[in-house]
């Protein structure tokens, strides 16, 4: 027996429809590139939006044809999420960190027809327009100005009367937009939304016990917009109707807390990299700015040291909410928020439970496993963390050699080593490439360089493995201080002591000025074990 209920379609135009009927006054605010503020309304972003698919249309582009974007957060770029889906085309955004020849392979795998770009990042599309197939450049800038040969956004989109829009039927299962890996294990892959996926990852995290974005929130995402869809956080925030707040180029910490202060921000989300710059400046001083709006920060993109948890909370009365999540996973697959049962636990306990990636989210199931087979769990199992759901990939796009990265039953192999424990707690030791396989046991990474960055002398530390010729591989630490602190790398091992056993303690702890990182701002290990990996560990 079937049920009787309507086929209503999951598609982002219902998404649309809904913020124009119940949140046409709800501002949009943009920090442009000069630094001024332009403000407007999700009426002024229908409108504008209709006009970006009608001109689109117009320009040729044909259901199912990826438009690309190279773009800050602003709210054109937030046009381009909503334009280019509810016309049929996908909605393609390429990280503006990735080196040119990277751009290039993934514009010309994606097959882009044409590219939204910042008028700030024309220099970027010139190294790498004349190897694509690029056909049209839509430039947006400030000042309506484009180059010869290339279209101006505000120009491009005036001439279309939006109440003309009719919207085509779409399928909740067509391509709505796609994302690349940063290409840190081979060449960049692509994963491909549906609309259906997109909706129903925007209903998981508006749940409360997830991201709980509410239509009385003021979202603010530091994580870009190129980067897995600032983690779904335009989509969610257009369907809930919450006020939204976009940095443009502008991510230094003093930038972000005007804003906060300003816009009255209530949740914002980034990786450590930018909670550890903002903290730091908090630190230096407590009172200048007004937080007191604020009621979550997300971090998500690289495990977030607990310390780093602490020192908000304990200090600045902010609370840090740890995700998890890929580009396979549009992102959202965790979220570390406390159960009713551990409100019994102190709060030390508690926060061992706030450091990890948490529970999955609605229909989002985990396993993991092992060399035989799969783990129990009992928070002291490592092996390979292992999900499935509505909105996790099946396939990456167009790449038949990749499908090792699923299981012949259909989940999707992370590449992280967790633990997973009785409660469900998701907790990530390593990435499968970075973690230490010593003597044949494991060694966790992630878990040093948390523990190292909760040293007061300590600002960042990488963990990664040099070889050996007894153990064939030892941990090795580099370590950014803290701007006048001093501290001897033995005196990091003895610190290191109190909690890990000593076969697991970095043989080598060199100190450095910066650490490299990936166009998504986590630590570049490949290139710390190529340059370490012929010193001896011992």
């Amino acid at each position: 027996m079937q049920g009787l209920m309507m086929d209503y379609q999951l598609t982002l135009d219902a998404v649309l429809r809904r913020a124009e009927t119940f949140f046409g006054s709800k501002e949009i605010v943009t920090r442009l590139p000069d630094r001024s503020i332009h403000r407007y309304t999700y009426t002024d972003m229908v409108r504008r939006t209709r006009q970006l698919a009608l001109a689109l249309a117009d320009l040729g582009v044909q259901p199912g044809d990826r438009v690309a974007t190279l773009a800050w957060n602003h709210h054109q770029h937030l046009e381009a999420y909503f334009g280019i889906p509810i016309m049929g085309a996908v909605l393609h955004t390429l990280n503006l960190r990735l080196p040119a020849e990277d751009l290039v392979y993934i514009v010309n795998h994606a097959n882009d027809r044409v590219l939204l770009v910042d008028q700030v990042l024309l220099p970027l599309v010139e190294r790498i327009r004349s190897n694509s197939h690029i056909e049209h450049v839509i430039v947006i800038g400030a000042d309506g100005a484009a180059p010869e040969g290339m279209l101006s956004y505000e120009q491009f989109i005036e001439g279309f009367d939006a109440d003309t829009f009719v919207q085509p039927a779409l399928d909740e299962e067509q391509a709505a937009a796609m994302c690349y890996s940063s290409g840190t294990t081979g060449r960049p892959k692509g994963a491909v939304y549906s609309h259906r996926a997109l909706v129903l990852h925007s209903f998981a995290s508006a749940m409360a016990d997830t991201l709980g974005v509410r239509e009385r929130d003021t979202v603010l995402p530091v994580v870009p917009m190129f980067h897995v869809n600032a983690w779904g956080l335009p989509f969610t925030s257009t369907m809930v109707g919450a006020k939204q707040v976009m940095p443009g180029p502008f991510l230094d910490p003093a930038s972000l807390l005007e804003l906060y202060q300003q816009e009255r921000v209530t949740i914002t989300a980034g990786v450590p990299t930018i909670w550890l710059g903002l903290l730091q400046m908090l630190d230096k001083d407590p009172t200048a700015w007004d937080l007191s709006s604020l009621r979550v920060l997300l971090v998500g993109g690289q495990a977030a040291p607990k310390s780093m948890i602490q020192r908000f909370r304990d200090r600045h009365g902010l609370e840090v909410v740890h995700a998890w999540g890929m580009t396979e996973t549009s992102p959202l697959g965790s979220v570390a928020v406390l159960s009713s049962e551990m409100d019994n636990l102190s709060v030390a306990e508690q926060d061992v439970f706030r450091a990890t990636q948490g529970r999955p989210a609605a229909f989002v199931e985990i396993r993991a496993r092992g060399e035989e087979g799969l783990l129990p769990w009992d928070g002291a199992s490592m092996g390979e963390l292992e999900v499935r759901g509505p909105w996790v990939a099946a396939h990456y796009y167009n790449n038949p050699d990749a499908e090792e990265s699923f299981t012949e039953d259909g989940w999707f192999r992370t590449g992280d080593i967790v633990t997973i424990n009785s409660a469900g707690y998701i907790q990530i030791q390593d990435r499968a490439k970075d973690v230490v396989k010593s003597g044949g046991e494991w060694i966790s990474s992630v878990a040093l360089e948390n523990a190292l960055m909760g040293h007061p002398a300590v600002a960042e530390a990488a963990v990664f493995a040099v070889p050996d010729p007894r153990w064939l591989e030892r941990p090795m630490a580099v370590v950014v201080l803290r701007e006048g602190a001093s501290v001897e790398p033995e005196a990091l091992r003895e610190y290191l002591s109190g909690e890990f056993p000593r076969w697991w303690l970095p043989d080598r702890v060199e100190f450095i000025e910066a650490i490299p990182r990936t166009s998504t701002g986590k630590f570049q290990k490949s290139v710390l074990r190529e340059q370490y990996g012929g010193a001896s560990a011992s």
